[in-house]
């Protein structure tokens, strides 16, 4: 496992938003200790409703696309998966007639077969996860929201569907009319989460998809608690800006659940569904119009430049938030 001291922060992620701002966090440290300022321990506890069994190997995608992310191997052009791929095995396994659908690079392979294999013999999937980032390098420590497995499945018009053939196979282009989580009542957050939780000196709610990646974070019996008591500070990045989900069906989410596309509606979500929960929200410049409202209703606001489009905008957005909110 990564073993990093210093100043504690952790921040909750899934996809490629949450992945994101997770490197910020870390471009963030390694600039603090380049300056000789205290340095950082970053943790993220990631959503894993979206794993899958696949081949019969154990797929963990936002597992990978935080690790793959922060170890400096991720695709860029693609938001999932790792640069450089090949697709061999993909293509024999459909001269095989196996299902394709969800695509697996070579690369990416070995991390599922090894991962299947750590947890076959023994090995909690916090424990399998250790082991993989630290293998990569990843500048943290990562770590699923359970070790128990819980499954997002996503109702549309056409009944239930499991959360990657709507995600993947159908292109999110179903209209989500509900959304639950099996085997979330069995579900307990590992003794690791709970720990960073409780040691935290500050909590950051990446840009993920307030729903199905945080949502299911936060739907883990106990975790939520935790991060009620926990003494740190929240703060929530909004994933919508001017209106518009920068990535994903977030603002088509918060529209068939009976929100608004917007910063506010994103807001509003989270303070209806968790009250007290985040101390202060973190908007786009581009949403600076609806702040005096929100600031009215009681709201704290941040506005800070949130569109991380190259690595010191995720650099310059973890920067901001940890020098307003890391209590001194």
């Amino acid at each position: 496992m990564t073993q990093v001291t210093g100043r504690r922060v952790v921040v909750l992620a899934g996809g490629y938003g949450g992945a994101k701002l997770s490197h910020g966090v870390a471009l963030a440290a390694a600039a603090r200790e380049a300056e000789e300022a205290d340095p950082l321990a970053l943790t993220v506890i990631v959503n894993t409703g979206d794993d899958l069994e696949l081949h019969g190997l154990a797929v963990s995608p936002d597992l990978d696309t935080v690790m793959y992310t922060l170890a400096g191997l991720a695709n860029a052009e693609t938001g999932w998966g790792v640069r450089d791929e090949t697709w061999s095995t993909s293509q024999m396994l459909e001269h095989y007639g196996a299902e394709t659908w969800f695509g697996l690079g070579d690369r990416d392979m070995a991390t599922h077969v090894r991962r299947t294999e750590l947890l076959r013999s023994g090995l909690t999937l916090t424990q399998a996860t250790a082991e993989l980032a630290e293998r990569l390098g990843a500048p943290a420590h990562l770590l699923p929201m359970s070790n128990d497995e819980v499954r997002t499945q996503i109702r549309t018009a056409d009944g239930w569907l499991e959360f990657q053939d709507y995600f993947v196979r159908r292109g999110q282009q179903d209209t989500v009319l509900e959304i639950r989580r099996r085997g979330i009542e069995q579900a307990r957050p590992s003794a690791e989460v709970l720990a960073a939780i409780e040691g935290a000196e500050l909590i950051v709610i990446a840009p993920s998809n307030p729903f199905v990646s945080v949502g299911t974070i936060l739907a883990v019996p106990g975790l939520l608690d935790a991060l009620l008591a926990a003494p740190a500070p929240v703060v929530a990045v909004s994933p919508v800006v001017g209106g518009a989900a920068l990535r994903g069906p977030a603002d088509r989410m918060l529209e068939s659940l009976g929100g608004t596309a917007s910063a506010t509606g994103v807001v509003a979500h989270y303070r209806e569904r968790y009250p007290g929960l985040v101390d202060t929200f973190v908007l786009d410049q581009l949403d600076i119009a609806e702040v005096p409202a929100l600031e009215a209703s009681g709201v704290s606001v941040d506005v800070l430049p949130t569109v991380m489009r190259s690595h010191d905008d995720r650099r310059v957005l973890a920067g901001a938030i940890l020098a307003n909110h890391l209590p001194d």
